[in-house]
């Protein structure tokens, strides 16, 4: 299985498994990271395309380092003007490793049951707090 994810302004094509260099993201080395904006999903046989993401589809990975890049010159020259400036960077890079690849409706099915249970308990303490109260005034 495949998926194709959009991350730093670029996209990638990621499998299970994959070790990928990504422009930086937030988290420490062995953080969870969750890419929700997938483009494309496949098996092989079949494919699944976005308008322009595919709904409930997600993919995982692990930060293995936060890293950076091979540094780079930037030169700027005028001829006869006697302006010559040079300039270095380092791209800061994540190195993730992609853990799992959710097709469309995994997060969903994931989610229900937990949301259904707040509603459940949220209902209960409100119906629960008149009564309360109806007994506290009958006591007085």
């Amino acid at each position: 299985m495949f998926a194709v994810i959009k991350t730093g302004g670029k996209q990638y094509k990621v499998g299970k498994g994959d070790v990928l260099s990504i422009e930086k993201l937030d988290g420490d080395a062995g953080a969870e990271i969750r890419f929700d904006e997938v483009l494309l999903v496949g098996d092989g046989a079949s494919q699944t395309v976005g308008a322009p993401l595919v709904d409930g589809a997600a993919v995982t990975a692990t930060v293995l380092e936060q890293a950076k890049a091979d540094k780079i010159l930037v030169f700027k020259k005028n001829r006869r003007h006697r302006y010559k400036r040079t300039q270095g960077h380092r791209q800061r890079l994540t190195v993730v490793r992609i853990e799992d690849i959710l097709p469309s409706g995994a997060k969903k099915r994931a989610a229900a049951p937990k949301a259904a249970a707040k509603k459940a308990e949220a209902s209960s303490e409100a119906e629960a707090a008149p009564k309360a109260a109806a007994k506290s005034d009958e006591e007085n």
